[in-house]
């Protein structure tokens, strides 16, 4: 068995963030091979995950963002089991992050589950269409549209998202997960709401393009 030292413990939890503990028993696990031992620990992580889920998660924080250019805003609310964690800084920096990101990407679901069956269902028959447009045998547009549907959550649900600051390419669901196997509580993301200055308001050079167009008919 390979020896473990600390130099390389310190490693495998700077690159995942994971306690000490956890990165020593992974790569004993492992006998140090450190890409094993960050599955072992993403694995552990999935596992407390789907045992903390059922668990009510009615504390937290809400976060907020404000692009520099002051035209931007987001207000997040992420909940924890307790109030204890909600002061965890791990914690208050993935809810800033995440107020970032719904800033920066525009999400308009939290998940996949939050999209109306209407809309899930014209998006579903949107994508079939285009298949079948492209020639592709029909027993097979089923599948692909739904790989299309896959790539379309990614960009209208928040937790299907690469994360922004995340080089690895990891979802935001991901890092959630992760984050849970690290502080031990359900964390859940409830809901967000985003500002752009201006947005809904129409502008006056649609008022002169429409004062145009009718005066024209």
């Amino acid at each position: 068995m390979a020896e473990i030292s600390a130099k390389l413990i310190k490693e495998l939890r700077d690159m995942t963030g994971a306690p000490m503990g956890d990165c020593k028993k992974a790569l004993t696990e492992c006998d140090g091979d450190m890409k094993k031992a960050q599955e072992w620990l993403q694995k552990k992580s999935a596992a407390t995950a789907t045992k903390k889920a059922g668990r009510t998660a009615a504390e937290g924080i809400v976060a907020a963002y404000v692009h520099h250019d002051g035209k931007t805003g987001v207000l997040v609310e992420i909940n924890s089991e307790s109030d204890f964690v909600a002061k965890n800084e791990d914690f208050q920096q993935f809810a800033r992050d995440v107020a970032m990101q719904i800033a920066a990407m525009s999400p308009k679901y939290v998940r996949p589950e939050e999209i109306p069956a209407d809309e899930l269902a014209t998006q579903r028959e949107i994508f079939e269409h285009q298949v079948r447009e492209l020639g592709k045998p029909e027993a097979l547009v089923p599948k692909i549209a739904e790989g299309k549907l896959k790539a379309w959550y990614a960009d209208i649900c928040l937790v299907e998202q690469p994360f922004v600051k995340d080089e690895k390419g990891r979802r935001i669901a991901d890092v959630l997960t992760e984050l849970v196997g690290r502080i031990g509580e359900n964390l859940v993301i409830r809901r967000f709401t985003r500002f752009e200055l201006g947005e809904g308001i129409a502008k006056k050079e649609d008022d002169f393009a429409a004062e145009v167009a009718r005066m024209a008919g």
